[in-house]
């Protein structure tokens, strides 16, 4: 039986998470471990000055290990202490999309999942572009979508390994689905806000600053377009070899392709019923 660990920065009481581990708990031996508190935009960022807890919880019926520490933490916690061997790491689904460069380089589901491929694991990460919980379990035309993508992607990973050249999978999906939503084979775009800071006072007469950003228009045949302009669904393939220099692996597109196209017919599966 494969072993999948389940995660997301979003703390344990997120829908996103009891959602993924829902659809794909018959699919393997499933471990759910997650941070006990929101963790986003944690990156790659692992807990060295303190020491980590780990609790179990109960949590609707499923068992969850809640840790004390960033998303990254839960990965070395799970492959090296609670679980043993991992064959598939999913990390979401995330309140909030996580396009571009810019986004995927801070992110905490992203993090969980590149530290899993650090230790040689598959990993797929999945987020959605909307503001709250709310939108995300409450959208009767995204959670059939978002059920089917994820089941069909899991399954071919675990089919057919992670494509040539790939160490991590993203996966975007809109706010608003139409019936003619797609999967999009696409690159990370560089940008997706231009940042700023607002500088504020307090009650005492101190300075003290808020940091957001504003979006920008994205770079068209990118994920940020895609899930932005298009409303369609961003698949982008992610590689941890950040070298300039030395030989660069070749990227299997005829897999990835393959993976989109079985993406697809499980959304239209899912849009006619079946």
């Amino acid at each position: 039986m494969v072993r999948i660990l389940v995660t997301n920065d979003d703390g344990i009481y997120s829908p996103g998470l009891r959602m993924l581990y829902e659809y794909v708990k018959d699919l393997g031996d499933v471990y759910v471990v997650a941070p006990e508190t929101p963790k986003s935009a944690s990156g790659l960022g692992i807990t060295l000055h303190k020491p980590l807890r780990v609790s179990r919880v109960d949590l609707c019926g499923f068992e969850v290990y809640a840790t004390s520490g960033t998303p990254s933490d839960t990965i070395y916690l799970a492959a090296l202490e609670i679980t043993g061997n991992v064959d598939l790491v999913l990390s979401g689904i995330n309140v909030g999309d996580n396009t571009s460069m810019q986004v995927i380089l801070s992110s905490g589901t992203l993090g969980a999942a590149f530290q899993a491929a650090l230790l040689g694991i598959p990993a797929i990460a999945y987020s959605v572009d909307v503001e709250s919980s709310d939108e995300l379990e409450n959208n009767e035309e995204l959670v059939p979508i978002l059920r089917a993508v994820v089941r069909e992607s899991t399954m071919f990973i675990l089919r057919n390994g992670m494509p040539r050249g790939v160490d991590v999978i993203s996966i975007n999906f809109p706010r608003a689905i139409s019936k003619d939503v797609k999967v999009k084979l696409v690159r990370a775009s560089k940008l997706k806000f231009s940042e700023k800071v607002d500088v504020r006072i307090d009650p005492r007469g101190n300075k003290y600053y808020w940091l957001f950003g504003s979006l920008i228009e994205p770079e068209p045949d990118s994920d940020t377009y895609v899930v932005h302009k298009e409303n369609n669904i961003a698949l982008t393939p992610l590689t941890l070899d950040m070298n300039a220099l030395g030989p660069h692996t070749y990227t299997d597109l005829k897999v990835l392709n393959g993976l989109i196209d079985d993406l697809n017919n499980a959304i239209k599966n899912s849009l006619n019923g079946k």
